[in-house]
C-alpha cells in the first residue's frame, strides 16, 4: 500500500505542477484547472485508502460541509467577487495549519513525533513554522478580505514606530520558537499563535488599496509554506510538494507584480509597502473642466479611426459588459479598424481577472496585451477606449512625487489622439487618488453604466 501510495501522490504531484503550467496562459487555463482536479482527487482518494485512516464518519461529515459551501459560493460568486474570495479561502488554509499544528503539539503519539512533553525537536521547529506562517496568513488574509469588501477602509493605517514594532515582535516570535523547542511548554505555542494573529493584522493595515493585488499573491504565498510546514509535521510527501509548489508560484508571481508595479519585493515580505507616500496626500487639480460626451459622440470618433485600443478594468467587471464590449469591438473591426485590448497586470485587483473575462466573451488571444507589449502604440492610436479603469491609467503615478501609486507602471492612454473614459463619475479609484485625466482636453467621459454604454454605441454605430 505505501508504494501504491507512493507512485499515487507522484502522479498528483505531476498533476499540480501542470496545473501551474496551464494556468500561466488563457490558452491552456481550463486544461490547467482540469489537471488540478485531477491531481487534488487523486490525493484525497489515496489518502483515504491510507491505513491510519481508521474512521470516516468525521471525514465524510466534513467534505459534506467543505464542500456543500463550496459548491454554494462557487454557483453564487460574481467574478467581481474574486479578488475577495480568494483572500477569505487564504484565510481558511492557514487557520487549517494552525489547528493541525495544534493537534500534533497536544496527541504528538498520534503523528509519531514523540510524547506530550517530549516532543522530537525537529518536530516542534516545523509545528512552530506551521503555526506562525499559518495565523499570519489567517488574519492578514481576512483584514485583506475586508479591504476588498469594502467592509473597513482601504486607505492605509500608518502609525509612528509601526515597522520597528513589527520588527520587534518578529525578534519576539523568534525567541518564542527557541522557547518553546527547549521546554515543550504549551504557554510557548499560545504565545507563538497569539503573536502571529497580532502581525497578520500589523503586516496587512498600513497596505493600501492600490497594492492590494501583490497583497492577495504575497498571501497565498504564506498560506502554500504553512502547509508546507505542516506537511512534515503529517510526515506527508504530497502535502510539502503542494505547500512548496504553492509558496514558490505565489512568491514568484509577486515578484512579478512588484516588478510591474515598481515595489520592493522586500517590502512586501515585511509589509507596510504603499502606505509611506499616502500620508503626503496628492496635488490639488484645482477647478478644472470635463469634456463630457454621450454614446453617439464616441460612435463617431470610432467609426472614423483606424486604430482603437481599448483599456478594461474593475468597472467593466462590475457592470458585467465583456460581452457588449466585443461586440462594440467587432463592429469596429467590421469597419476596418485595428482594434486591441491592453491589460494593466493588477486591472481588476488581482493578475488575470480582466484575462478571464475577456475570455468568457470570446475575445481572440491575440488581441489581448500586456503593458509591456502595448504601451508604446498608445502614440500612434486613434482612440484609447477606458472601460472602468482608473488607478492604472492616471498619469499622476508619473508626475506626482506625492501620489501613493507613484512610480507604478501606468498605461500610456493620455498619449493617444483621442480618450474614451466610461465611468460612472469622476469619483476616484480604489487607491483613492483622483484621476488627473479625467481633466485633459483630448479625453471625453462617457459617464454612465459600462454595459449599457457599449451597447448605446454599437446602436449608433449602425
Amino acid at each position: 500500500m505505501e508504494t501504491f501510495a507512493a507512485l499515487a501522490y507522484l502522479v498528483a504531484a505531476v498533476c499540480f505542477i501542470l496545473a501551474l503550467r496551464g494556468l500561466s496562459s488563457p490558452e491552456t487555463a481550463r486544461a490547467g484547472n482540469i489537471y488540478g482536479i485531477a491531481g487534488m482527487a487523486i490525493a484525497v482518494f489515496v489518502t483515504l485508502l491510507l491505513p491510519v485512516v481508521s474512521s470516516y464518519l468525521l471525514i465524510i461529515f466534513g467534505v459534506a460541509i467543505g464542500g456543500g459551501i463550496g459548491t454554494v459560493i462557487a454557483r453564487r460568486i460574481a467574478m467581481t467577487a474574486l479578488p475577495q474570495l480568494v483572500a477569505a479561502f487564504h484565510s481558511l488554509v492557514g487557520l487549517a495549519a494552525v489547528f493541525v499544528a495544534m493537534a500534533a503539539f497536544y496527541e504528538p503519539e498520534a503523528y509519531q513525533i514523540g510524547t506530550y512533553g517530549s516532543i522530537y525537536t525537529g518536530s516542534l521547529i516545523e509545528m512552530s513554522i506551521g503555526i506562525a506562517i499559518g495565523a499570519i496568513t489567517f488574519t492578514g488574509s481576512v483584514v485583506a478580505f475586508l479591504k476588498l469588501q469594502g467592509l473597513i477602509s482601504g486607505k492605509p493605517v500608518v502609525f509612528p514606530f509601526q515597522h520597528p514594532l513589527n520588527a520587534a515582535l518578529g525578534i519576539l516570535l523568534v525567541l518564542l520558537v527557541f522557547w518553546l523547542v527547549a521546554s515543550n511548554a504549551s504557554g510557548a505555542l499560545w504565545l507563538i499563535t497569539l503573536l502571529a494573529f497580532a502581525l497578520g493584522v500589523l503586516i496587512i493595515i498600513p497596505i493600501g488599496g492600490a497594492d492590494m493585488p501583490v497583497v492577495i499573491s504575497m498571501l497565498n504565498s504564506y498560506s502554500g509554506w504553512a502547509a508546507c510546514g505542516i506537511g512534515f509535521t503529517l510526515q506527508n510527501n504530497l502535502l510539502i510538494i503542494v505547500g512548496a509548489l504553492v509558496g514558490s508560484s505565489g512568491a514568484i508571481l509577486s515578484y512579478i507584480m512588484c516588478k510591474g508595479m515598481n515595489r520592493s519585493f522586500f517590502n512586501v515580505l515585511l509589509g507596510g509597502f504603499g502606505g509611506e507616500t499616502t500620508a503626503a496626500g496628492t496635488r490639488d487639480l484645482g477647478d478644472r473642466s470635463v469634456r463630457s460626451g454621450s454614446a453617439e459622440d464616441a460612435a463617431f470618433i470610432m467609426k472614423n479611426a483606424a486604430d482603437v485600443i481599448i483599456v478594461p478594468g474593475y468597472g467593466m467587471a462590475v457592470a458585467q459588459a465583456q460581452h457588449a464590449l466585443r461586440e462594440m469591438a467587432d463592429k469596429l473591426k467590421a469597419e476596418g479598424a485595428k482594434v486591441r485590448y491592453a491589460i494593466h497586470p493588477v486591472a481588476g485587483r488581482m493578475p488575470g481577472h480582466m484575462n478571464v473575462l475577456l475570455a468568457e466573451a470570446n475575445v481572440p488571444y491575440d488581441e489581448v496585451f500586456e503593458l509591456e507589449e502595448i504601451n508604446r502604440d498608445f502614440a500612434q492610436a486613434d482612440v484609447a477606449f477606458v472601460i472602468g479603469a482608473n488607478d492604472v491609467t492616471n498619469p499622476a503615478a508619473k508626475t506626482d512625487p506625492a501620489s501613493p501609486i507613484y512610480g507604478m507602471p501606468v498605461l500610456d492612454v493620455d498619449k493617444a489622439k483621442t480618450t474614451l473614459f466610461v465611468k460612472r463619475s469622476l469619483g476616484s479609484g480604489y487607491a483613492g487618488v483622483e484621476n488627473e485625466l479625467f481633466y485633459s482636453p483630448n479625453t471625453m467621459m462617457l459617464f454612465g453604466d459600462a454595459k449599457k454604454m457599449c451597447e448605446e454605441i454599437v446602436k449608433s454605430m449602425d
